[in-house]
């Protein structure tokens, strides 16, 4: 089983680079493979509670993220940086995530055998 390492740095909507990660995530775990997903930069906005996309006339797939633990994705990470630049905390996200430093996701990513950017 190789070890994959999502990393989200794009805001959830404007692009298609964080649903799409989204899809390649539940599709590697439905393989059993190893996975785990990073949020910075406006990534972390992926997972921020509240989100209502009907102004912008694009589906919310943000309740998709509560569902990765029924495919046994439970390494969620959240750059500390990225959340504090924002104004953001722990507590503002819909999932539960271990909130890492820039210095300590660097040594995570390191020890991963693939890892991918979105």
């Amino acid at each position: 089983m190789k070890k994959f390492m999502f990393v989200n740095r794009k805001a959830p909507y404007g692009t298609v680079y964080a649903l799409e990660s989204l899809e390649v995530v539940l599709i590697a775990a439905t393989f059993d493979q190893d996975c785990s997903l990073v949020f910075l930069d406006d990534g972390v906005y992926q997972l921020a509670k509240g989100q209502n996309t009907k102004g912008i006339g694009l589906k919310n797939f943000s309740p998709t993220f509560r569902a990765l633990d029924d495919y046994d994705i439970d390494k969620l990470y959240v750059e500390r940086e990225s959340l504090e630049a924002r104004g953001l905390d722990e507590d503002d996200l819909m999932v539960p995530v271990a909130v890492l430093s820039a210095a300590e996701l660097g040594e995570l990513m390191a020890s991963q055998d693939v890892v991918l950017s979105f």
